[in-house]
């Protein structure tokens, strides 16, 4: 908890001292530019390795087993964001999902939902807030949380209150969890980041632009604006386009640009 509150108090101070740069997207820049350094270093020396041995020893069941038993938890939240963002049906489709999955599916272990046809969500407040309207603002690269905007940081604090895992007894359970949690979500995105190295000549550039075209997508649900009318931000993209990456065919892009350090920033509502 008192990491969370750090993170997010660096980046209020960015906020607050930046200094406005070329991009009216990224005007925070030189800050962010050294908060990927430092998230970079860190992923390279500590959670890229986990992840991989993670991956490498562990059975793909297994892995499969965490991943459901986590994104049971995560459809609680989402289920809350479908019914706030007026999509009632979906928001009684995630119920159902975790009705299903917390009983026949071994508390989430088996995705018994999916199967039975019933699709996963992932909505979070951030979401909800651009749904109805609120601008994303500028982009920020939070101390190891990672890619966001100020939207996003803003309504990170209760994406995390909601989160059922923090809550969990005792703490050195809900700790190892948490841990746990962290590096299977790095380990699914070894390959996206892998290219991203490999293809990137800008990996900086590369993360923010295709993290601000995916994270777009998933607010309006592939429209062009809040409660399908016009997105301000997309005007200023038509203006200065800000992902040539995904413009050129690269379909891994948007996920490459989430991955660095290890989609806590995706999944905001994953416990660190």
């Amino acid at each position: 908890m008192k990491f969370r509150h750090l993170a997010l108090t660096v980046a209020a101070a960015a906020v607050l001292t930046g200094c406005a740069g070329p991009n009216p997207r990224d005007p925070y820049e030189g800050f962010n530019r050294s908060m990927f350094k430092f998230n970079d270093a860190v992923d390279q020396a500590a959670l890229k390795p986990a992840a991989t041995a993670y991956k490498n020893v562990l059975p793909t069941f297994v892995q499969t087993g965490v991943n459901n038993f986590f994104g049971n938890l995560s459809d609680v939240w989402s289920a809350a964001n479908g019914f706030l963002q007026g999509k009632g049906e979906q928001g009684m489709s995630d119920v159902m999902r975790v009705a299903l999955n917390s009983t026949f599916g071994l508390l989430g272990v088996l995705d018994i939902a999916s199967e039975a046809g019933l699709k996963k969500h992932n909505e979070d407040f951030g979401q909800t807030l651009g749904y109805w309207g609120v601008e994303s603002g500028p982009y920020l690269m939070l101390p190891l949380l990672g890619p966001s905007t100020v939207r996003d940081t803003v309504a990170l604090p209760l994406d995390i209150k909601a989160d059922p895992w923090g809550y969990k007894d005792p703490v050195n359970v809900r700790n190892i969890g948490s841990v746990t949690r962290v590096i299977d979500k790095r380990a699914g995105l070894l390959d996206a980041t892998s290219l991203m190295e490999e293809a990137a000549l800008d990996r900086y550039e590369f993360v923010r632009d295709s993290f601000l075209q995916a994270r777009q997508s998933k607010v309006y649900d592939g429209e062009s604006g809040p409660r399908g009318g016009k997105d301000k931000d997309a005007d200023k993209k038509d203006a200065k386009p800000a992902v040539s990456d995904a413009d050129s065919g690269n379909e891994a892009a948007p996920a490459a640009g989430e991955a660095i350090m290890a989609a806590p920033a995706a999944e905001k509502n994953a416990s660190l």
